[in-house]
């Protein structure tokens, strides 16, 4: 347990430029406290002892604002950044070095009994606010983005922003998440219907200014000059077209559970 505890406490000063010296750890980091007194009722709570383990995580709750189940599983070197308002399931599971800002559910999704809690990997980043919900997994150096709220399985060294969670970003060396980077899927998706609104209304536009066609003029005549004009009014080459097919596509992918 001191191993752990000298893990949690090196890792303070890895990942926290405020972080200035050892006594102002030990004594103003709500985070570390949490998981001091997590990891001691966890062990009660794995000896079986009932009642005292919940009256520790109850007691840790009232003095730092993070609530973390006695039950959950948290690996060393898992640093809980500021931390008010973490909440940490019964059933989760959180790998070694992982990085939660304040804010932070990892909870379920309804009254399920057994796993019901998120698996988090290595080395993952949990943005503040974000909510990660189910029995779900979240691979190795993922990295969530702030207010997201993630509901399906995340692949490793993927980078998930939105509400429901999408994956945005995929890279085998990810860097640190930089909250003021990230992409607005959504913004990026409207701007593309609105684009291709414009292209429809250009189109009509050139369409209505057409001369009309005779009753004389046979029907397969009178088909194939509206196709021209349209083809004509086409301002975009297929392939940026099929890109902007691909990218509407994906962003709706990710709603559907």
């Amino acid at each position: 347990m001191f191993r752990t505890f000298l893990a949690d406490f090196k890792v303070v000063f890895e990942r926290d430029p405020a972080a200035r010296n050892a006594l102002e750890v030990l004594f103003c980091y709500p985070g570390l406290h949490a998981l001091l007194l997590y990891r001691l009722a966890h062990n009660l709570w794995n000896l079986g002892l009932p009642f005292i383990p919940r009256f520790i995580s109850h007691v840790a709750r009232i003095i730092t604002g993070i609530e973390i189940h006695p039950g959950a599983t948290i690996g060393q070197g898992v640093f809980i950044d500021h931390g008010m308002g973490v909440v940490i399931g019964e059933t989760a599971i959180v790998g070694d070095y992982a990085l939660i800002y304040q804010g932070v559910t990892l909870g379920g999704t309804g009254k399920e009994i057994g796993k019901r809690h998120p698996t988090v990997g290595t080395q993952v980043v949990i943005g503040a606010g974000a909510k990660v919900l189910g029995n779900i997994q979240i691979g190795d150096n993922a990295r969530v983005g702030a207010g997201s709220v993630v509901l399906r399985d995340v692949p490793s060294d993927c980078t998930v922003v939105g509400v429901p969670g999408r994956v945005v970003h995929r890279s085998s060396q990810p860097g640190p998440l930089d909250h003021g980077q990230l992409p607005d899927s959504e913004a990026a998706v409207i701007r593309t219907l609105v684009d291709r609104i414009e292209v429809l209304e250009r189109q009509i536009a050139q369409l209505q200014h057409q001369p009309s066609v005779p009753a004389s003029v046979p029907v397969s005549v009178s088909v194939g000059l509206f196709a021209a004009a349209g083809q004509a009014a086409q301002p975009e080459d297929g392939n940026c077209c099929q890109l902007k097919n691909r990218a509407i596509e994906e962003f709706l992918d990710g709603c559907q559970q």
